[in-house]
């Protein structure tokens, strides 16, 4: 039959001193590989802002051809989507911005950069011919991400309560 009243062990100075050594050296490497996460996300983050940068340079040339466009409606077309392909990169940019600032990975933004790259794929079935199931596929990945986006709204709000 257990016993109501907690049962404590006293371990001598030589025991606990013998415990503590494998879990310094699980600690330093486990900082050792946070540190190599850490470097791993700012080459990423650097990357990234070359890359937002360049393809914001990349809308402005297209919007600049605009004006000289035979085709306006293929030069706008080309200017949506040079600016949603820069959205998306800002968009994973915020992630591992919001990673530095709380050791997290948040979900959301890579949802919102899902929906905006669906959205650019939309853009392009006035262009190019596109089978119905094509479009189908495209319309309910955007429809289950906005689900996503919306059932991560809701968690996050109860879980801030």
């Amino acid at each position: 039959m257990l016993s109501e009243h907690p049962v404590y062990i006293r371990l001598s100075p030589d025991q606990g001193a013998r415990m503590t050594p494998p879990k310094k050296s699980a600690d330093k490497a486990i900082s050792a590989i946070s540190w190599v996460t850490l470097g791993i996300y700012l080459l990423i983050a650097a990357s990234l802002s070359l890359l937002a940068i360049f393809s914001f340079y990349d809308v402005i040339l297209q919007a600049v051809a605009l004006v000289q466009a035979e085709d306006m409606t293929q030069g706008v077309l080309q200017v949506l989507h040079a600016l949603l392909l820069t959205l998306i990169i800002v968009e994973i940019l915020e992630t591992v911005t919001v990673y530095f600032r709380t050791n997290r990975v948040q979900v959301t933004p890579i949802l919102i950069a899902g929906i905006t790259a669906m959205v650019r794929r939309v853009l392009t079935f006035g262009v190019e011919p596109v089978e119905p199931l094509d479009i189908g596929l495209t319309l309910a990945a955007i429809l289950v991400l906005t689900i996503a986006i919306v059932f991560i709204g809701k968690q996050e709000r109860v879980d801030s309560y």
